[in-house]
């Protein structure tokens, strides 16, 4: 088995033979910074130049970077720049919008986030379905698609969902699952699901979205360098604006990125509890290099398979030392960060769930235990197909990538599951 990339329908075809006017016109337009915060000022009817009303210009760093990425390294197709062009508008609307709206409400810095938990991991191994169950405990609250890419203005709890906003948000997350089939099967995207942490991340320009998207190697090299303080930030705030008018008791949160970022994670929300999933590391290689192939397949006509599974060997390669490291190292504080194996939570996440709500000295009342197993019933695994990947199809040396995570493996206890 080798990867291919996905069957597309015919009218990408035709929209990226610049048969479709409308698009072909406007994804022909430069990605230049200024022309786009330009655009999204006036879409907005917001006077200024340059900067203006964006707010405190430390995303200009990251945008300087990634613009001329997209342009010179992503080599988008001609409906991955339309899309591509859409979804920076929507950053920088919305983060105008943000900004607009702190400015007239300021005392929404003053909301508590408290205890919030973060299930974070390697990618593809449970974290999704993890989340959606422990958010089955009453007063826990997971963010909904809509809620992270249109957050603003603050929820109404009386007219829950805003359903316009869902309507934009599910049109721009489904988006890529019509241009290329097979992708509700790997991982579902949609405007009333549960959204990760990464798109609050990527107002700040500060986030691995952008890479899991675009083959955009300069901006990778800057993101592991960056700051990300300001990133984790924005999500707080993010948070503090979402439960203004919808009083929040926990927020339930979760993304495989914070596993880079923990120190920082923890600086921002000091009281937070952590989830940590673990995976036979070469099993998600072969899972995450396929999502990434697949998503990048619908902004490029060009997908460097090899080049992707080498790039979340040694990403993961560091990322999983680095938690062995803290973990050692006693800073990460037992009392407040959770393993999981993911062999153990598939073959029986009712368990795996209930061992997670003992250690977090949550009650699991009959009425929550009904709610996790009817989530189980209704969203069964492969119930949107079947996602078929391989380790193998990567190109990578098979004993080298295993000497890479020995020291993970042994000190997490996770298996391997091609029995090697």
């Amino acid at each position: 088995m080798t990867w291919r990339p996905p069957p597309r329908p015919e009218w990408v075809q035709a929209v990226n033979a610049g048969h479709v006017l409308p698009i072909a016109d406007e994804a022909r337009l430069p990605l230049r910074r200024d022309d786009l915060l330009a655009e999204a000022r006036a879409t907005l009817g917001i006077d200024g130049r340059g900067a203006d009303g964006f707010g405190d210009d430390g995303f200009l760093e990251p945008l300087a970077v990634l613009l001329p990425a997209l342009g010179d390294e992503a080599e988008l197709s001609l409906l991955g720049r339309w899309i591509t062009r859409r979804f920076l508008l929507r950053l920088l609307e919305v983060r105008a919008q943000t900004v607009a709206y702190v400015r007239a409400d300021p005392g929404v810095r003053d909301e508590e986030i408290r205890e919030p938990v973060f299930i974070t991991g390697a990618p593809r191994s449970g974290t999704t379905v993890m989340h959606a169950l422990l958010a089955r405990q009453p007063g826990t609250r997971v963010p909904e698609g809509w809620e992270l890419l249109r957050p603003v203005p603050p929820p109404d709890p009386a007219q829950y969902p805003d359903a316009a906003r869902v309507a934009l948000a599910d049109r721009e997350l489904r988006r890529p699952a019509l241009v290329v089939s097979g992708l509700d099967a790997i991982h579902e995207y949609g405007g009333r699901m549960q959204k990760e942490c990464v798109s609050a991340m990527s107002f700040e320009f500060r986030s691995e979205e952008f890479t899991a998207r675009y083959r955009v190697p300069s901006y990778v090299e800057w993101l592991g360098a960056c700051d990300m303080r300001p990133a984790y930030e924005w999500h707080r705030l993010l948070l503090q604006i979402l439960q203004r008018r919808n009083p929040t008791a926990r927020w339930m949160l979760k993304s495989p990125v914070h596993l880079h970022s923990l120190p920082t994670l923890l600086a921002v929300y000091p009281d937070a509890r952590l989830v940590c999933t673990h995976r036979d590391p070469l099993a998600v290689l072969g899972s995450v290099s396929s999502l990434v192939a697949t998503m990048r397949y619908a902004h490029s006509d060009l997908v460097d398979f090899a080049g992707i599974g080498a790039y979340h060997a040694e990403l993961y390669g560091g990322a999983l030392d680095g938690l062995v490291d803290l973990a050692a190292g006693k800073v990460l504080d037992a009392d407040r960060v959770h393993h999981t194996r993911y062999e153990s939570f598939m073959r029986d996440p009712f368990v795996t769930t209930r061992t997670l709500f003992d250690a977090l000295d949550w009650p699991l009342t009959d009425e929550t235990e009904d709610a996790i197993h009817a989530h189980l019933v209704d969203n069964p695994r492969g119930a949107k197909g079947e996602h078929r990947y391989s380790f193998d199809d990567l190109g990578l040396d098979h004993a080298a990538e295993r000497k890479r995570f020995a020291r993970y493996q042994e000190y997490f206890g996770v298996p391997n599951e091609d029995g090697s």
